[in-house]
């Protein structure tokens, strides 16, 4: 995997969508080579489902939520219910993080195809909390802030289990 944070061209639309790939390519970058075991440990005793394996799920899970049920308009059919919102992290300990990766690249190429075909003022087709119809623009931004958030989250995870740092 190449990771660059360098689009070819400098214009807004290049730049959204090379720090989006570069944030996801670093989210999969904190995975590489961790064992079974350790993407599944929760090491930190105040957050018990934050695991490798929970953030990488997290991560698909909260682009398929900005992407196909607030700017499509789709029906949600996320993991999370009222009683457990927090689901996808619950059940990813249950999944192989290989097959999430796979799953969160997949759908990241789907992603990408729907952003080159549209415009970054399209509206979102279901509001926000506020009642705002958010653009395409926002919807990217939001998820690289997302994403790098998450990365950190990741990269203690990361250094927690088996020392590794530094990607």
């Amino acid at each position: 995997m190449t990771r660059t944070d360098m689009p070819t061209t400098f214009d807004e639309r290049a730049s959204l969508t090379t720090f989006l790939d570069y944030v996801r390519d670093t989210a999969r970058a904190k995975c590489d080579g961790v064992s079974a075991e350790d993407a599944r440990k929760a090491p930190l005793p105040g957050s018990p489902l934050m695991t490798l394996c929970g953030l990488i799920n997290h991560l698909r899970w909260v682009e398929y939520y900005w992407f196909q049920v607030a700017f499509l308009g789709e029906e949600d059919q996320g993991p999370w219910t009222d009683e457990d919102p927090d689901r996808e992290m619950r059940i990813a300990v249950d999944i192989p993080l290989a097959e999430l990766l796979a799953e969160y690249e997949a759908q990241s190429a789907r992603y990408r195809e729907l952003v080159a075909a549209t415009e970054l003022d399209a509206k979102a087709k279901t509001p926000s909390r506020n009642g705002t119809h958010v653009n395409l623009r926002w919807v990217i931004l939001h998820l690289i802030e997302e994403t790098a958030r998450h990365n950190g989250h990741l990269d203690m995870l990361r250094e927690l289990a088996d020392g590794r740092t530094g990607v």
